[in-house]
């Protein structure tokens, strides 16, 4: 069965500056990980066909256990889709052992411009069932979170 999750921000930053942020390492590092986790990017190929793996570790794994290991869920990302500056999308695949998070998620994140900012908005399908949905509703709108300091503090 498909689930479909979702999240949406508006960031006072253009399109263009948002864009940016999605396709770059540094960046993404700094504001994709929700709170309570930090990331690290060991491979990164920004363009569709490449991709990057991430390294989300939890800052405390007592009450989150991570899918990778007890305090670690790594995901191997690939652009499949980069519409500058519109469009970026994804397809990540969690490295676990528990098949309830086995599958490949989509990823969709849409850029609109709106007055002086961007409307993103996340669409996540086919979320693997082991992924609470309510947990990963909150992990992308704490993302978005990120993303809008990170952005909105550079320009």
């Amino acid at each position: 069965m498909s689930r479909t999750d979702r999240a949406s921000r508006v960031i006072a930053a253009p399109p263009a500056t948002v864009y940016g942020a999605l396709l770059d390492r540094e960046s993404l590092e700094t504001w994709l990980p929700p709170d309570g986790m930090r990331g690290r990017v060991e491979r990164w190929d920004p363009r569709p066909g490449g991709g990057f793996r991430m390294v989300l570790t939890y800052l405390d794994s007592t009450d989150s256990p991570g899918k990778t290991s007890e305090a670690t869920d790594v995901v191997d990302v690939g652009f499949t889709d980069l519409v500058s500056p519109e469009r970026v999308v994804q397809r990540a695949v969690f490295e676990a052992d528990d098949p309830s998070y086995a599958g490949i998620m989509t990823m969709t994140w849409h850029l609109a411009a709106v007055g002086d900012g961007t409307e993103v908005t996340v669409t996540a399908t086919d979320v693997p069932p082991g992924i609470d949905q309510a947990d990963h509703e909150a992990g992308i709108a704490s993302s978005l979170a990120n993303l809008a300091s990170y952005v909105e503090a550079a320009g």
